[in-house]
C-alpha cells in the first residue's frame, strides 16, 4: 500500500516556513513479525522540533532531509504481527509524519481503553505532562507557600506545570500572550496571570511577586526570564525547559548575564531534558492520570483537522497560535 508523507525539505536559517516541507507519497510494507501496520489519528507538534530541523549538535539527532519527520503520534493498529496489540488498539510512540506506517510493537505503549481521550497521551498524559511533573516536582520543589512563576504558561508543559504547582500549596504567577490565555489561567487557578505582550514585566512581575521568586519554570527565555531573575530568594530553584523565544534566531541574543544573581541568591540553575527520567516516566503517568481522575488537572487543547495542515500547526507555536496542546486529528 501507499500513504502521504511529510518530509523535511531543507534547513530553516531563521523562522522555520511552509517551504521546508514537502509532501511524498510513499510505499508502506506489510508488517513481519513483531511489527504492526498503523493508522495515524493524532499528531504532535512541539517547539522542540525546531531542534531538529537544524544541524548543530544537540541532545537528540537531527531530521535527515528528505526524509520523513517524526514525533509523538497516536495510532490505530490495522494490521498486526503482535499477540499484544490486535487490531484497533490505540497506541503512542514517535512515529513518522505519515498517515500509515509500519512500527516494531516493543516501540510502542498501549493506550489505556476509557481512562481520558486518547489525543491527551500527547499531553497531559504524555511528554509535555511529564516535563512539568519532573522538572517541578524533582528540580523545583515547592513548597507550600511558596512562590512559583511560570512562563509559557498557557502552552502544553506551562499550564500542567502551574496546576501541579497550586496541588502543592504553591502560589503561582504565569505569563502569556493574549488577554484569553490570561482569562484561561485565571480559570485553571494561577493566583495572577500577566500578558507579557502589554505590560510592564518588571513592574508586574515584582507586583505579582511582593515576597520574591522561590522556585521559576522557564519555558520561554529572553526578557522575561531576566525579569524574574531580579527577584529571585535565597536558594531559589530554576527549572530550565525551554528557551522558545530564541529557537528561529540568526545571532546569539546577547542580554544580562545572569550569574552574578545566581550567586547572591545561591540559587539553583538546571536544565533538563524529560527522557533524563524515561525509568520513572510510568510513575509519573500513574500520577498524573490519578490527579486527572481526581479532577485536580485540567488540560486544554488546540486541535487542527487534516493530515495536510500538520505543517501549518507546527508552525503556529512560534506565532502563539495554540492555547495548551497543539495537536492535528488525521484520522
Amino acid at each position: 500500500m501507499q500513504t502521504q508523507a511529510i518530509l523535511l525539505a531543507s534547513r530553516p536559517s531563521g523562522a522555520p516556513s511552509a517551504d521546508n516541507f514537502r509532501f511524498e507519497t510513499r510505499d508502506v510494507p506489510a508488517p513481519t513479525s513483531g511489527q504492526v501496520l498503523l493508522k495515524t489519528r493524532y499528531v504532535s507538534v512541539d517547539p522542540y522540533m525546531r531542534g531538529r530541523m537544524s544541524d548543530a549538535k544537540s541532545y537528540i539527532a537531527p531530521f535527515v532531509v528528505g526524509e520523513p519527520i517524526s514525533g509523538g503520534v497516536v495510532a490505530e493498529v490495522v494490521e498486526s504481527q503482535v499477540e499484544q496489540l490486535p487490531v484497533g488498539t490505540l497506541v503512542t510512540g514517535n512515529l513518522p509524519w505519515q498517515q500509515y506506517s509500519v512500527a516494531e510493537g516493543n516501540a510502542l505503549q498501549p493506550i489505556p481503553a476509557g481512562a481520558a481521550p486518547a489525543s491527551y497521551y500527547l499531553g497531559l498524559l504524555g511528554m509535555p505532562g511529564l516535563t512539568a511533573y519532573f522538572g517541578l516536582l524533582d528540580i523545583c520543589q515547592p513548597a507550600p507557600g511558596e512562590t512559583v512563576v511560570v512562563s509559557g504558561a498557557a502552552g502544553a508543559v506551562g499550564l500542567i506545570v502551574g496546576q501541579l504547582a497550586k496541588i502543592k500549596g504553591a502560589r503561582v504567577v504565569g505569563t502569556a500572550g493574549s488577554d484569553e490565555k490570561v482569562a484561561y489561567l485565571q480559570e485553571l487557578g494561577f493566583d495572577v496571570a500577566i500578558n507579557y505582550k502589554t505590560a510592564n514585566l518588571p513592574e508586574a512581575l515584582a507586583t505579582a511577586a511582593p515576597n520574591g521568586v522561590d522556585c521559576y519554570f522557564d519555558n520561554v527565555g529572553g526578557a522575561i526570564t531576566d525579569a524574574v531573575y531580579d527577584l529571585l530568594n535565597k536558594h531559589a530553584r530554576i527549572a530550565l525547559c525551554g528557551q522558545i523565544s530564541s529557537y528561529n534566531a540568526t545571532e546569539a541574543p546577547v542580554g544580562p548575564r545572569p550569574e552574578g544573581k545566581l550567586l547572591k541568591t545561591s540559587a539553583k540553575l538546571q536544565g533538563f531534558i524529560v527522557s533524563d527520567y524515561l525509568p520513572q516516566w510510568p510513575t509519573g503517568v500513574q500520577q498524573l492520570s490519578e490527579w486527572y481522575q481526581q479532577g485536580k488537572l485540567r488540560t486544554e487543547e488546540t486541535i487542527t483537522e487534516g493530515f495536510e495542515q500538520i505543517p501549518a500547526a507546527f508552525l503556529g507555536l512560534f506565532k502563539g497560535e495554540n492555547t495548551g496542546k497543539a495537536i492535528v486529528k488525521v484520522a
